[in-house]
């Protein structure tokens, strides 16, 4: 029996195969046993609506966000510009005008 690499997102040791996938139970990540044998599987972000996001693009944010640790909200239909992409759970940097640096996840924004 081989054994599976672990989870490129979360580490977990108990990947498992499905078809031509390999999929994570902690987290629920797939990704292809392909890239998976290859080992450079290429960083992939999307936004809500499935657009494929990049370095520079500018967003708008689609639900109201409290921002930990203070009273902060950024509000429905706030644009960021020249957004970065990062590796992580949180996958985009980015400063917003009044609030200053945050990290979003892309699952709250959509391409402008």
């Amino acid at each position: 029996m081989s054994t599976l690499p672990p989870c490129p997102q979360c580490q977990s040791e108990y990947s498992y195969e499905d078809g031509g996938h390999l999929v994570c139970p902690e987290c629920g990540h797939e990704w292809s046993a392909d890239a998976a044998a290859a080992g450079d599987e290429a960083r992939v972000i999307k936004d809500a609506n499935g657009t494929l996001l990049q370095d520079g693009d500018t967003v708008t944010v689609i639900k109201d966000l409290k921002v930990k640790g203070s009273s902060l909200v950024v509000k429905v239909g706030t644009k960021v510009k020249n957004i970065r992409l990062v590796d992580g759970d949180h996958d985009i940097d980015c400063k917003i005008d009044g609030i200053g640096a945050m990290k979003l996840k892309s699952e709250f924004v959509r391409k402008a």
